[in-house]
């Protein structure tokens, strides 16, 4: 029986300041090996994983994603790190770089946590004839927020080796932010986020903006089944993204799940509009598309930036 991957589409993307085709595809594997040791608080995504994927249960996935498809980039996610030999083997990695040259796709985006990226890796990415982007998922730059209210078990400093030895060898890498982790109000979560994309400004080519949704089976979904969290209001995306694109960072955001009650929203008659302009500020880079939007509760909101901090205690002093 041949193994399906967790799911595969065609999406919109950013190439060389044009919009194209995309293949997303996210593998089925044994799983992140930090969530099986501890884990993220919010990611769910272990569920998908399955024992005694090798090889070959691997280029089965890929090659039923990839059938009669046209597209000129690709992103292969396995929902824990591409370059973990335990999860994804030496030699699937090469079967890809291969079929992607033979398919002469333009780009690959790959995941992986720090620990797994060294100068072979990076030397192994810049030999292959198209374009590698490598999306590292650092949350915070703040080792405190990072490791206490998202467990992510790596530093600040992890993050930055890994970030200057895939530069140096002109690999574009990407930083992944999250928006709203659990502990923080929404004010601080705003602050959070565009003060670490600040800090790391030149350590990646692009951020991307990850908006907190409540997944199946994680800790944040116990806090939100106890009305202890809310998942972000999308004005905080729309807040975040147009500072931080004025800060001249190229910045995008997919909004998982928005207009959800476990994904980030607003009112819930404004979750689309607002939703749809954030997909497209991410394809065209333009601020224009984030301005005069309007809702109104767009006033509930600001009044809750203003009021969950009134007697709060900063969490970081």
């Amino acid at each position: 029986m041949v193994v399906k991957p967790v799911s595969f589409w065609i999406e919109q993307e950013r190439l060389n300041f044009k919009i194209v085709r995309c293949l997303t595809v996210i593998l089925r594997t044994a799983g992140c090996y930090w969530a099986k040791k501890s884990g993220c608080l919010m990611c769910g995504f272990i569920k998908e994983a399955r024992s005694g994927i090798g090889f070959k249960e691997l280029k089965e996935q890929l090659e039923y994603a990839i059938a009669d498809k046209e597209f000129d980039m690709i992103k292969i996610f396995t929902s824990g790190s591409f370059f973990d030999t335990n999860e994804v083997p030496i030699s699937f990695r090469e079967y890809l770089y291969d079929k992607l040259d033979k398919l002469e796709v333009k780009k690959l985006i790959i995941e992986s946590r720090p620990e797994f990226i060294n100068k072979n890796i990076a030397k192994e990415l810049k030999k292959q004839s198209f374009i590698s982007e490598v999306a590292i998922g650092l949350e915070s730059a703040d080792d405190f927020i990072r490791n206490y209210c998202i467990n992510k078990g790596f530093t600040f400093k992890d993050f930055e080796k890994a970030a200057k030895i895939l530069k140096k060898e002109k690999i574009r890498v990407k930083a992944y932010l999250l928006l709203k982790p659990p502990f923080l109000s929404e004010a601080e979560a705003i602050e959070d986020v565009y003060n670490s994309a600040l800090k790391i400004k030149d350590l990646v080519d692009v951020v991307s903006i990850n908006l907190t949704n409540v997944q199946t089976g994680t800790y944040v979904e116990k806090l939100w089944k106890n009305k202890l969290y809310r998942p972000p209001w999308l004005w905080s995306a729309v807040e975040v993204l147009s500072r931080i694109k004025k800060s001249k960072i190229e910045v995008i955001s997919d909004p998982v799940a928005a207009g959800k009650i476990r994904g980030p929203h607003n009112c819930g008659k404004c979750d689309r509009i607002v939703e749809k302009a954030i997909r497209k500020f991410s394809l065209t880079q333009q601020l224009e598309e984030l301005e005069d939007l309007y809702c109104n509760c767009i006033y509930l909101w600001k009044k809750i930036l203003e009021l969950e901090n009134y007697s709060r205690i900063p969490l970081v002093l």
